[in-house]
């Protein structure tokens, strides 16, 4: 499968977008009780670096990277448009969180 780049919509973040993914990095990490090390360690990563991103302060980070972290804790990151309301399926697992 071929997919066009110049087809694909142009996707924009901003830091409290790396805010609230690093938060549910954290919540979930916990809830796994692991830690920080532990888990830079499994993604060949440092330490301070697991926290500037579950911190939201870190200035750039790869898509790679992210989906590397996201795989491990079995996250998933999803897209949707820009003003676009919750569904009712991410509402009521936000209810669940």
């Amino acid at each position: 499968m071929h997919i066009r780049l110049d087809a694909l919509p142009c996707i924009t973040y901003d830091a409290l977008m790396l805010f609230e993914i690093g938060k549910h990095i954290r919540q979930e990490r916990k809830k796994r009780k692991m830690s920080q090390a532990t888990l830079a360690s499994m993604l060949g990563m440092s330490r301070t670096t697991i926290g500037q991103i579950e911190n939201g302060n870190i200035q750039d980070i790869g898509i790679r990277k992210l989906i590397r972290i996201l795989e491990i804790l079995d996250l998933e990151l999803r897209i949707r448009k820009a003003g676009t309301p919750p569904n009712l399926d991410e509402l009521r697992e936000e209810d669940l969180l």
